[in-house]
């Protein structure tokens, strides 16, 4: 198996909602951040890049079809090169919104990793590891929270795109604009069900809330075990 389709969409640009229009379409299975929480060899294997190392970006995408958001949009120039045939979609949205969109989801997770979770379950180490060099330490240079930066970042990161990739090659399509233009790029017919508009924010935003939550269950333990003895 060989990538088809290239993501260099930033995540939190409808790359779930892509993932999801990609396998429908037959390019699948599609590469997401979800390929990395569930695999710890792929966290290893983005981690190896984000450290500089070499990869063999062949062999982590043997598997797949396609590959959407990050950690794979920080290297398709990288995949560009080790698959000279697939084409490049870059999920778009507005700057500002896209900037709230992070701030407010993945941008919180990994400072909210609890250390006693790190430290029991390694691949939640490794792969916090591996978000943090690869988004904020390599893309944004530890400076997201410079609002005027990151979205800099976004707009310089499109223009790159389109100078890069031959017209012939991109598409930058925004999960407001549907089926027809992925298909008509692809050259393949229109499915007849709505496209898969997915906005997981108030998902991901559950999530940093349970994670905060279990930051305290070290303390909650250990106080009902002394109230334990006590009573």
């Amino acid at each position: 198996m060989s990538l088809k389709v290239i993501g260099a969409g930033p995540g939190r640009t409808g790359t779930l909602s892509l993932k999801t229009a990609l396998e429908q379409l037959g390019y699948g299975p599609c590469h997401h951040m979800k390929s990395c929480i569930e695999s710890s060899q792929q966290t290893q294997w983005f981690l190896d890049a984000a450290n500089g190392l070499s990869v063999d970006w062949r062999q982590v995408f043997e598997c797949y079809e396609a590959a959407v958001d990050w950690p794979s949009a920080a290297y398709y120039r990288e995949l560009m090169q080790t698959f000279p045939e697939a084409v490049v979609i870059f999920s778009n949205r507005s700057p500002d919104t896209w900037y709230e969109s992070v701030a407010s989801t993945i941008f919180r997770v990994v400072p909210n990793l609890p250390r006693w979770l790190r430290w029991l379950v390694p691949h939640i180490d490794r792969w916090g590891t591996m978000v943090k060099k690869t988004i904020w330490d390599n893309e944004f240079g530890g400076q997201f929270e410079d609002r005027e930066m990151a979205i800099e970042f976004f707009n310089d990161r499109l223009a790159e795109v389109k100078t890069l990739v031959p017209p012939e090659r991109l598409l930058v399509h925004s999960a407001a604009e549907g089926w027809g233009p992925i298909c008509e790029f692809l050259g393949v017919d229109k499915p007849t069900t709505a496209y898969p508009y997915i906005n997981d924010a108030s998902r991901l935003q559950r999530a940093v809330r349970v994670l905060q939550l279990l930051n305290y269950a070290p303390a909650a333990v250990l106080a009902l075990l002394v109230f334990g003895i006590i009573v």
